[in-house]
Order: structure tokens, then sequence, then C-alpha cells
């Protein structure tokens, strides 16, 4: 694990995290083309910087630490976007802010005894790469052709798939939470 900033993975999330004003303005104001563009970019730059981190040893903490941020705050952008457009109920919304509310409350708890966070799972990799595919045809889908009407029910089964396994990585990290507490002294942060 590397201590260096000025890395070609971390420019990538860096430029990722510069395109989130471009992608919330794009959406909300039905650029619907820019920000699929913008979308599928964010997309792929955060492919291509983990596999540069890994296949390179460029891995470093800013990474580690950009990386989730940058996917948080996209699928908060795009939710909120989608939400304002009403082409998502806000009940979508609520359920996956819910999530991240809990896994806060959580990792704080942890904090406090003495357990600085947790080892991030695949699951919760998992749903979150089936979100970061169900907003590109959510997107799509409002288009009134054959292309829209394609990309609905993907959009919508990545959709489901993210949200059942986002919820399914709160269980485990519960889980698994619960075994490190057990097996560490206690150690109350004050």
């Amino acid at each position: 694990m590397s201590g260096r900033l000025l890395t070609l993975p971390n420019a990538l999330s860096v430029l990722r995290l510069l395109g989130l004003p471009i992608f919330l303005w794009a959406i909300v104001t039905e650029r619907d083309l820019l920000a699929l563009l913008i979308l599928l970019l964010s997309g792929f730059t955060d492919y291509l910087d983990g596999m540069i981190a890994r296949r390179f040893n460029m891995e470093s903490r800013l990474g580690q630490f950009l990386d989730p941020i940058a996917d948080r705050l996209y699928i908060a952008t795009t939710l909120v976007g989608l939400a304002w457009r009403e082409m998502i109920p806000v009940w979508l919304l609520v359920v996956l802010i819910l999530r991240e509310v809990v896994m806060a409350v959580m990792l704080l708890y942890l904090r406090q005894r003495g357990q600085i966070g947790m080892p991030v799972h695949f699951v919760g990799k998992a749903a979150t790469f089936n979100l970061l595919c169900a907003f590109p045809f959510l997107l799509l889908s409002v288009r009134d052709d054959w292309l829209g009407r394609i990309a609905e029910p993907i959009g919508w089964g990545f959709t489901w798939w993210g949200v059942g396994l986002y919820w399914f990585a709160v269980v485990l990290y519960a889980v698994q939470a619960r075994l490190v507490l057990a097996r560490s002294p206690r150690v109350v942060m004050t």
C-alpha cells in the first residue's frame, strides 16, 4: 500500500469527482445524452483506476478513500436526479439513503469500540456495480422508442439486484462486525 498521492488511478478518481456537478446539472436539466456520457465515462474510469492500481502496484490510501466516495456520490447524485425528474419513485431514494445511514451508524459504533472500518465485501461491490449499471439504462428508459422500451426492464432489473445486494451487504457487514467485536478486547474511545 502506497502513501503516494500523484498516481494515475488517483487522478482518474479525482476526474470522476470533478464530473459530478456537470453530471447533476445535465440530469436535472434533462440533457440526457450528456448525463449518459458522463455516467458511462465515470463507470469506465472507475474500472480503469482499480485495474491500473492493482496491476501496476499503485494502490494507495488516498485511492482507497476516493474510489468508494466517488461511487457513493455518483449513486446519490443519480438517485436524486432521477427522483427529481420523477423517473424513479422517492421510496427507492429513501431505501438507499437509509442503507447508507445504517452503515454509517454501524461504522461509528465500531469506531467507538476501537475498530477502524471494515474491509470492503464483494457483495457490497456487486451491489454498487449493479446500481451503476442500472442508471444508464434508467436514463435511456425515458426515450419513447424501442430503445427506451428495451432499456426500462434492464434498468429495473439491475436496480432490484443492486438494492437487494446493498441490503444483504449490510447484513454481512453486521455479522462481520459482531465477529470482530467478539474476538477483540473492548476498547472505548473517549
